[in-house]
């Protein structure tokens, strides 16, 4: 259950005003049918962090444990500081390729290509070696995904005014630097 709720925790926070975020936004904005952007962010997302969940239980079968404490910490540590770098929304990053592919299609595509090597899909990563739980991490990083991103497609630029991002950015960042502490002295 820790892992479950550490995962959609951290994810939520770390994807408030990142890229993929703004994608959401986009898409609303083009698109305007909420329901199939929402199941193409939630399949694109589950795919995505299954794939980086798998790496990260992958990885803890390969390095020893002394070796993973100060991989993981050290990690953690580096996205802290990751988080107070703001994302921006890349002029190619698929939002209005391919609209033959329908809503869900082109959400689906520009969503997963978004996350690749992306914050929370490093998180996965991370989360998955740590826990050492495929499945609780795997569902609830989607899970702050989706909390994350559904308001945004459904609410759009009113939620956006009215986060303090950079605030949030702040306490995401609080929680990597102590997870990251926490696994190097454990």
């Amino acid at each position: 259950m820790e892992a479950f709720l550490v995962s959609t925790g951290i994810v939520a926070l770390a994807e408030m005003g990142d890229k993929t975020q703004l994608l959401s936004l986009v898409l609303a904005a083009r698109f305007r049918k909420p329901w199939p952007i929402v199941w193409g962010i939630f399949a694109a997302t589950l795919a995505n962090h299954a794939l980086a969940g798998a790496l990260g239980s992958w990885v803890t079968q390969v390095l020893g444990p002394d070796v993973l404490r100060w991989v993981l910490g050290l990690s953690f540590i580096a996205m802290a500081g990751w988080m107070l770098i703001p994302d921006k929304l890349d002029e190619d990053d698929g939002a209005s390729a391919a609209p033959r592919l329908g809503v869900f299609g082109t959400t689906l595509v520009a969503f997963f290509l978004a996350e690749m090597g992306d914050k929370t899909q490093v998180a996965t990563v991370m989360l998955a070696a740590q826990f050492q739980a495929w499945g609780p991490v795997v569902i609830g990083t989607t899970l702050g995904m989706m909390i994350a991103n559904a308001p945004v497609v459904w609410f759009g630029e009113r939620i956006t005014r009215k986060v303090p991002i950079q605030l949030v950015h702040t306490i995401g960042a609080l929680v990597f630097m102590v997870l990251g502490v926490l696994a190097l002295i454990a």
